[in-house]
């Protein structure tokens, strides 16, 4: 399970450890730079990321496995898939801009108005209620907070989104879809925003499960 850029992997995914954990085994990094994980190297891009969990993973043994990554953890995934094409079993891709243009990357700046990566790395109490009132769509969840790839190297793929996500626009999980072929399927999760997963997280485990069981 990779996290996005808001706060760390404890936080993000904790209406599903405890539903997904019945039934896998579950590795959950803080990357590069989130919680306590840190690096004296230069490095600062996905595919660094994602060569250090796979030296993590293989580390602690683990020859397969699926991959869950959301927004930036999303792109981390896509690169962890792609070096690691014998490892990866499924890939689960949700609310992430793998694949946009640049016109597309433009128009969402215009749209938020301002540069997405200081909307996603908040460093003040407004930031990050902006962030969280852009991601999450059920409104209640306030009341908690005072380049191209190559889509050979993925197998099957589930692209979870969101209809109400103004970060990254629906439409770009089909197009997404239409890059991967036919190893990509979409579920759309109604009334939900980017964070699909605290807006609607019973019905992602399900989707989770059902996708990488079935």
């Amino acid at each position: 399970m990779i996290h996005g850029k808001c706060g760390d992997s404890r936080w993000q995914f904790m209406y599903q450890v405890g539903y997904l954990s019945r039934r896998f085994d579950l590795y959950i990094p803080d990357l590069l730079f989130f919680g306590k994980s840190y690096t004296t190297r230069k490095e600062r891009s996905e595919a660094f990321q994602a060569k250090c969990l796979a030296e993590g993973l293989r580390k602690l043994g683990v020859d397969r496995f699926s991959i869950y990554g959301i927004s930036y953890g999303g792109y981390v995934g896509y690169h962890l898939a792609h070096m690691s094409p014998d490892r990866v079993e499924k890939v689960v891709l949700m609310s992430t801009g793998v694949g946009c243009n640049d016109d597309q990357k433009d128009e969402m700046v215009a749209k938020l108005g301002r540069d997405p990566k200081e909307l996603l790395v908040p460093r003040t109490s407004d930031d990050l209620r902006e962030l969280m009132y852009k991601s999450v769509y059920k409104s209640n969840y306030m009341k908690l907070i005072p380049d191209s790839f190559l889509q050979d190297y993925l197998n099957d793929t589930l692209l979870i989104w969101g209809n109400k996500d103004y970060v990254f626009p629906m439409n770009l999980a089909y197009q997404l879809q239409r890059h991967l072929g036919s190893k990509a399927r979409v579920a759309i999760v109604k009334d939900a925003g980017h964070a699909v997963n605290m807006d609607s997280p019973d019905q992602v485990n399900r989707l989770i499960i059902s996708f990488i069981l079935g």
